[in-house]
Formats: C-alpha cells, structure tokens, sequence
C-alpha cells in the first residue's frame, strides 16, 4: 500500500496484520480522487474508519488542509501514527483513537469538507454514522460523503429517509463508492 499522488507520492504505508481491515485497492482510491480531485485544496477531512490512515493521508497530500483519523483499534491507531510519521504529515493529521459514535461527538464543533466511511462491511455503522454527521451537523452544505461498501442496496435502505441525496456511485469488483451530499435545506 503507498500514496498514490502529491507531495507524499510513493510512500510505502505500513498495513495491519490479518483480516480485520480491508485496505482500499489503489485502482479504487485512484478513481475516487479523479471524480473529488477539485475539492480537495485546503479540505478539512474526515477519516472515520481510518485503518491504516491510507486515504486520510492521501488526501494531505494532494492538499487537504487537515484531516481527522479514527480507528476504535489500538494496532490500527499505532500503524497510523507511524504512517503519517513516515509521510511527514504530522502537522496536519489529528488521530483519535475511538469509536465512531465518541469520535463525532468528540468532533462536534468542528465542520468538515470531505467525510469518508468505509467501516467493517457487515455491519450498521454507515447509517449510524450518518444519522450521527447530521444530528452534530459537522457536515458543511457543500460537503461530500464517500461510502465505500459491498452491500449497495442494504446501505441505500439504510440511508433512505436521512437528509442526503446519492450524487454519484461507482462499482468496482465487490466495492462500491457512493458519493453523498446534503440535501439542500428550504429557506
């Protein structure tokens, strides 16, 4: 696993070991920093289930201004420290390591540009976390939220009657990209 692009391109990123994470393939990670590429200048991010802090990284270093990492494990949380180390990004990488639902509320007060979920496939935390993003409000109108899962129908039913709107979506191999936005509020 490595950087793809920008001022830390071609780093080798360190990786967990065994099969609780799911590193997002490069083919993946490069198409979705085609569709986002001109939102990403001075973004504030958002990585909720960071892993090995892989795509949080990416972003900083194709110009994201900050970007939140959290992992509720322990080894994932030391992999990402020695990762953004190892890409010099100390300065703008914040790890929490923490559950999703103490992150956000932890993150309360802050607004973010880009939020990416990609938790553990077989579970609800897609529709948890996005029911949590828009009760603290830490989405800004304009924001993108990327999904990455296997089940794109299960998470469309999940997320149906939230206050978002499905912009895009792309499938690769067993992944899917949903990309979301807010829906736009009635003055």
């Amino acid at each position: 696993m490595r950087i793809i692009s920008g001022k830390a391109r071609g780093t080798k990123l360190f990786t967990l070991e065994g099969k609780n994470t799911r590193p997002t393939l490069d083919r993946v990670k490069e198409a979705i920093f085609s569709i986002i590429q001109g939102k990403i200048q001075d973004a504030q991010i958002l990585d909720l289930f960071s892993g090995s802090g892989a795509i949080g990284l990416e972003f900083l270093s194709r110009g994201a201004q900050k970007a939140v990492l959290c992992d509720n494990s322990k080894e994932a949380v030391s992999i990402i420290k020695k990762n953004i180390e190892k890409t010099h990004m100390e300065q703008n990488a914040q790890v929490i390591n923490s559950d999703f639902e103490k992150c956000l509320e932890k993150l309360k007060n802050n607004k973010f540009d880009i939020i990416y979920l990609d938790p553990p496939y077989a579970t609800d935390y897609i529709s948890k976390a996005l029911k949590r993003i828009l009760e603290l409000d830490i989405a800004r109108q304009e924001s993108i939220i990327i999904i990455e899962t296997d089940d794109e129908e299960r998470i469309e039913k999940e997320i149906k009657d939230l206050e978002i709107e499905i912009i895009d979506k792309r499938k690769y191999g067993r992944a899917t990209i949903i990309f979301l936005n807010l829906k736009n509020k009635k003055a």
